[in-house]
């Protein structure tokens, strides 16, 4: 679906045992009632320990933006092999359906067209739009992790809120974006949104980031070396402090947070080493961003004005 040619990388091995279980939700989630997120393990029984959580490379490039990590079925197969157990009478991941609508491109170099259909399943809905915004679906797999554990833990209330997307700290979620292909759709949009225009709170370079909400629990210098960093950063504001990631898996203190910690640890686990590059001779120079631009030419997109 990409206006621009795209090589299509291995398939990596998928973990088969049981998956993380634990509470994964960043405090983004639910913010009419603002608790710090369960921490994690911090690998699945029989998989090697990632290596250091480095606050500043959270994950490439590379594995961010790369829209063929997983095909729809890989995809499937992915979600049926998650240790599942639903509350409230839902469905889990891989046997849930929803009737999406279209949507249409969004700019230069932001998301291309998704084409509505009836009952999609949720595997087809996250490779659609993982193609049409060029963002990774293992990226949007681990959000729906550790946004609402939607994936070992579905609830009804996290079929809403799937990725917390318009979900402030101050309140609870905007309902307009309830839903979990508005959920996702949103979600992938605000990361090209944060690509294409990256003059914000969290840029590549060195950064103040909070350790908590409460500004009490202080903040550290960050080097964010890479866009895909930066947008996690925008999207979920906050590091772990120190006792949270030398305690990753148990709980911290009162200024943990776990939100983009646990996004490295569920990649990791699942899905191998966050901080991959591909190199540009193997693979599409479009997947290795600089300065948070795609490459995408504005002349291959006529007729397309750009968001706001």
């Amino acid at each position: 679906m990409r206006v621009f040619a795209q090589s299509r990388r291995h398939r990596r091995i998928l973990a088969t045992g049981v998956g993380l279980v634990a509470l994964a939700a960043t405090l983004i989630v639910l913010p009419a009632h603002p608790v710090a997120a369960a921490p994690l393990p911090a690998v699945a029984a029989g998989s090697e320990p990632p290596a250091a959580f480095d606050p500043g490379l959270i994950i490439s490039d590379y594995n961010f933006f790369n829209p063929d990590a997983l095909t729809e079925s890989e995809i499937a197969d992915f979600l049926e092999h998650r240790s599942c157990a639903p509350t409230d009478g839902v469905p889990c991941l891989w046997e849930y359906r929803e009737t999406t609508t279209s949507q249409p491109a969004k700019g230069d170099g932001h998301c291309l067209p998704y084409i509505g259909a009836e009952n999609e399943p949720a595997a087809r809905i996250i490779a659609k739009i993982a193609q049409a915004c060029t963002i990774s679906p293992e990226v949007l797999l681990v959000l729906l992790q550790k946004e609402q554990s939607l994936l070992t833990r579905p609830t009804a209330s996290g079929y809403l809120r799937a990725t917390g997307y318009g979900c402030p700290d101050t309140a609870d979620c905007d309902a307009q974006y309830f839903g979990f292909f508005n959920q996702v759709y949103n979600a992938a949009w605000q990361f090209r949104q944060y690509t294409q225009h990256p003059d914000r709170a969290f840029q590549i370079g060195a950064v103040d980031v909070g350790f908590n909400p409460n500004a009490e629990c202080g903040a550290s210098r960050v080097h964010i070396e890479n866009q895909a960093t930066a947008n996690l950063y925008n999207y979920t504001p906050y590091q772990p402090n120190p006792v949270a990631v030398d305690k990753a898996g148990a709980w911290g203190d009162a200024c943990s947070t776990y939100g983009n910690l646990n996004f490295w640890l569920f990649y990791n686990d699942w899905f191998g080493n966050s901080t991959l590059e591909g190199y540009s001779v193997m693979f599409d120079d479009c997947l290795n961003f600089v300065d948070g631009q795609a490459c995408a030419p504005a002349s291959l997109l006529p007729n397309v004005t750009a968001a706001s």
